[in-house]
């Protein structure tokens, strides 16, 4: 009888030209392009039938063409938005990760907007490699022989796994099997590459003797991974990169280092601590090593491989880089940012660093002034201490002191629950705190420009 049922309501659904003569579905299609119009019925009738055949709940003909009209018109509209972040978490993986900000687009610009010389040797006029546009800018940076990029660094570590240690022993610490944002884990890309993960160690602790007892004639990469997105204290314990890197070359082992976070200077203000930097790290004896791009670098997505130069060689020359490359917007970005770097006073036009070098007073002023603009709307306010974060998968131990603005009075009816969405409704979304039924605005990670657009939009959810 169920299935009765279910078959007479699959013949219940109209047909597409019935949906079409739907005054609601003409004057879409007058409004918009009647070949979208038709694809959006096709597409939400094809999912109405998937619902039915899975008991997947029931369809009214008005619900019906509401998700019809909602398809046509997020298909016009602009989906990736600009997005104020006032969570305080500064490398924020939901929103994009590190800010450009605006000194980058003015350079790359003019380079994005036509043509360029992306594999063009302009002395000799013959073909040349992309690479070679920020390759001497990371060797200088972090002191190696060579660099790669490559699309991120998942993708970096899976093409130095694919290209030396293909159906190869690869010896981890179970310690530092890590999982990183989208459920992507370690043990997942190395089975992907085709290289045996050799766990040794425990969840806590792993000794020098745990890599030395597990090396074979089968063993290709001693590899260990940077806790960049957790932590462990207590009864730990982990060996060093240098120690590593002298069994590993002992036993005529590459030594691959993943410090996923790519830490390049310390702020002035010191507030990134116990993190490793790159240049450390190579002189430490890691044959490669390889980081994000739009961590703590604060540059455009991207994974980049520093080290030797014959490994760097031989993965330019792997098969599997031509699908990992990166593209002419992520190079000129990229290239772009790693200049800063070279002059101190340039600094400055790094967004991460800009927001990161930021003093106590600085924020607490910069509080100040948004509750100022919330009182002469005559929307109550408080400035509150908070403690903000990183985020993106680093320094995870380490908070960092801010100030964030809070609503009064919006706990009572889910006015809170209200506000939040709301907020993040707007043509330019704002994404706030929520917590314990409070809204705040934390300060160290809002440009000021947008302090109006955050009043005016409460203003308008609250009225």
């Amino acid at each position: 009888m169920q299935k009765q049922n279910k078959i007479e309501e699959l013949k219940d659904i109209p047909a597409v030209d019935k949906i079409q003569l739907d005054p609601a579905m003409q004057e879409l299609s007058k409004r918009f392009n009647k070949k979208v119009v038709t694809y959006a019925i096709k597409t939400t009738l094809d999912e109405l039938r998937g619902d039915l055949l899975q008991n997947k709940g029931t369809w009214t003909e008005l619900r019906l063409i509401e998700k019809i009209n909602k398809l046509v018109v997020s298909l016009h509209t602009k989906s990736l938005k600009r997005v104020i972040n006032a969570t305080g978490i500064i490398l924020h993986t939901n929103l994009g990760r590190a800010p450009l900000g605006k000194k980058v687009l003015e350079e790359i610009a003019p380079i994005i907007e036509g043509y360029s010389n992306l594999e063009l040797d302009l002395d000799s006029g013959d073909r040349g490699d992309r690479n070679d546009h920020v390759t001497e800018l990371i060797k200088y940076i972090t002191n190696s022989e060579a660099a790669l990029v490559v699309n991120n660094n998942a993708a970096a570590v899976l093409h130095i796994l694919k290209t030396f240690a293909n159906k190869k022993e690869v010896i981890v610490s179970r310690g530092e099997l890590i999982e990183i944002g989208g459920s992507f884990r370690l043990p997942d890309v190395m089975k992907t590459s085709g290289a045996q993960m050799v766990e040794v160690g425990s969840t806590n602790r792993t000794r020098i003797s745990d890599y030395e007892d597990a090396v074979t004639k089968n063993t290709s990469i001693i590899f260990k991974a940077h806790k960049s997105n957790y932590y462990m204290r207590g009864f730990t314990e982990e060996v060093g990169l240098e120690k590593l890197a002298k069994v590993a070359h002992e036993n005529e082992l590459l030594m691959v280092y993943d410090v996923g976070s790519g830490l390049l200077r310390q702020p002035t203000n010191g507030q990134i601590k116990n993190e490793p930097d790159i240049k450390s790290l190579v002189k430490k004896g890691a044959d490669l090593i390889c980081f994000s791009g739009d961590k703590l670098l604060g540059g455009p997505q991207a994974g980049i491989i520093v080290g030797k130069k014959k490994y760097i060689t031989k993965l330019a020359k792997a098969p599997l880089y031509r699908a990992l490359r990166v593209g002419k917007l992520s190079l000129s970005a990229l290239a772009t940012v790693i200049k800063f770097y070279l002059q101190d006073d340039q600094m400055k036009n790094n967004k991460i660093f800009e927001i990161l070098d930021m003093n106590d007073q600085k924020i607490k002023e910069r509080a100040a002034r948004l509750k100022n603009m919330f009182d002469e709307e005559n929307i109550d306010s408080v400035v509150k201490k908070n403690v903000a974060k990183t985020g993106g998968g680093t320094v995870p131990a380490q908070s960092i002191p801010s100030y964030a603005v809070q609503l009064k009075g919006v706990s009572n009816n889910n006015l809170h629950e209200k506000i939040f969405q709301g907020l993040m409704q707007q043509e330019r979304p704002i994404v706030a705190i929520l917590k314990q039924r409070k809204i705040y605005f934390d300060v160290l990670t809002i440009d000021p420009v947008d302090f109006q657009h955050i009043v005016s939009s409460v203003k308008v959810i609250i009225s």
